[in-house]
């Protein structure tokens, strides 16, 4: 019997990738989409696979369960949970705005919150499940101008840390992927920027103007998101896979040294790497 599979948040980038990918290894997807499933539906259908679209906001309570309940009612079971829906805000923390602030933990952290606390019944009763929470290497290191993103996936790292003790001992392994950066429509769909970080004015002026550039170019001009893809299969398929998988350049090079470096060597590291400013010793009065 193929296992089951909810994700959500594949109308584009990774999370279309897995559902796509996940369909051709023979799995049962259920791909979670906000609004429009389009994009995933052509490129499915040019694959020959076959995807069941279901809506779900993460936002959204009362979505997520009529999602789940969909999914029970079609197929009987949910064996794996892909929380893959998020986005990013670019924004200095002077700049950012409540609404801001909290848009990226509601949809980061409390959606996959909400959409894991409806799942879990049913993998508990089941006595077995996987859970895997997309993350990203940006959840073990900080970046200027990504705090708000850095502190939403800090906190999924620590969800999916603590929820292992919570859910082991029902037959349920929970995971997370520390991704690197890949070319997907992150900077169009899933970047947001605060106007007044991007202001010609802004006292942070400099740092947009160096940093803006790199990090876009990284993503629009960076590899296929299909190795996200193939580590959430194999985590699915290995009961004894690596709590926090890294994928991609960034995840590899950047978070084996934020284990073995000292604070302030890591943080000289990255200032040296992304050729970032050095920091200032306070004016004396």
């Amino acid at each position: 019997m193929s296992k089951t599979v909810l994700i959500t948040g594949t109308g584009s980038g990774m999370g279309l990738a897995t559902a796509l990918h996940l369909a051709q290894s023979g799995y049962r997807v259920f791909a979670g989409v906000r609004d429009n499933d389009a994009d995933l539906m052509a490129q499915a259908k040019a694959l020959g696979v076959h995807v069941t679209p279901v809506r779900l906001d993460v936002q959204d309570t009362a979505s997520i369960r009529a999602a789940v309940t969909q999914v029970m009612e079609d197929a009987g079971r949910i064996d794996v949970l892909v929380n893959n829906a998020g986005f990013g805000l670019l924004a200095t923390v002077e700049d950012g705005t409540d609404e801001e602030m909290m848009s990226q933990f509601d949809v980061n952290v409390f959606g996959l919150l909400r959409t894991t606390r409806e799942v879990l019944p049913h993998m508990r009763k089941a006595g077995s499940g996987v859970i895997i929470n997309i993350s990203s290497f940006l959840g073990r290191m900080g970046l200027p101008l990504l705090t708000h993103y850095n502190a939403s996936k800090y906190a999924v790292e620590g969800i999916t840390d603590s929820l292992r003790f919570e859910a082991g001992p029902f037959g349920i392994r929970v995971h997370s992927v520390l991704a690197g950066l890949f070319g997907t429509n992150f900077v169009k769909k899933g970047l947001v920027t605060n106007a007044a970080t991007m202001d010609a004015a802004s006292p942070y002026r400099e740092l947009v103007a160096h940093f803006v550039p790199i990090v876009a170019k990284a993503i629009n001009e960076g590899p296929s998101p299909e190795p996200i893809a193939k580590a959430v299969q194999a985590i699915i398929e290995d009961e004894n896979s690596e709590i926090a998988v890294m994928v991609g350049a960034e995840a590899a090079q950047f978070v084996p040294l934020r284990r073995s470096t000292p604070d302030k060597d890591f943080e000289a590291q990255v200032i040296e790497t992304f050729g970032l400013p050095q920091a200032k010793s306070g004016r004396q009065h």
